[in-house]
């Protein structure tokens, strides 16, 4: 009992703690919708262009056959369970929020090695029935060596993204145009 009463503050002190309080919930409110946070809990593609710089990155995955199967995270976060799912959408969202913010974005996005790993497991995942089979053994002996063992992008570099250098290299890429955050009562 003596604990929680170190928590109540004294009676003149009582009313500005409150509106502290809510002022920082009201910040925090209007950031977690500013910032579009719950749709980070979707697999929807188009999350990934609430930051531009991945706008070249969604142009060319959706004009890749990969769209008819597979949607960002299907490739770019692990599936061995749901708290290792979202663990890392999280700790990548969080890298990402943090690189945009302090404006550390690169010109030409680079994939780092926690993300490598994932995404070779995710290909295994999908095409493993093409992988093992038997037929493609008697097909290629160079397709045969290492089909495991190797990263699939050592041979498929422009799957399902294409060539993507940056922004310039799809001049004319369709990518769906973001809402403002300028809430409609200010810019009336």
């Amino acid at each position: 009992m003596k604990v929680l009463q170190f928590f109540i503050p004294p009676d003149k002190w009582k009313l500005p703690v409150i509106v502290l309080l809510g002022i920082l919930v009201g910040l925090f409110g209007y950031v977690f919708i500013l910032s579009k946070a719950p749709s980070y809990l979707s697999d929807k593609p188009e999350t990934c262009i609430n930051c531009h710089i991945m706008a070249p990155q969604y142009a060319t995955w959706s004009h890749s056959s990969h769209r008819e199967v597979a949607t960002c995270n299907d490739c770019h976060v692990p599936h061995n369970n749901i708290v290792n799912k979202y663990y890392f959408k999280g700790k990548d969202g969080l890298r990402h929020s943090a690189m945009f913010a302090l404006r550390l974005e690169p010109q030409v996005i680079q994939i780092i090695e926690d993300s490598k790993e994932v995404v070779q497991n995710n290909c295994i995942r999908c095409h493993k029935p093409l992988l093992t089979d038997d037929r493609m053994n008697q097909k290629s002996v160079t397709f045969n060596h290492d089909r495991i063992d190797r990263a699939c992008w050592s041979c498929h570099r422009e799957t399902p993204h294409g060539r993507v250098n940056s922004l310039s290299s799809v001049p004319y890429a369709r990518v769906p145009l973001l809402e403002s955050p300028v809430p409609s009562w200010i810019r009336k």
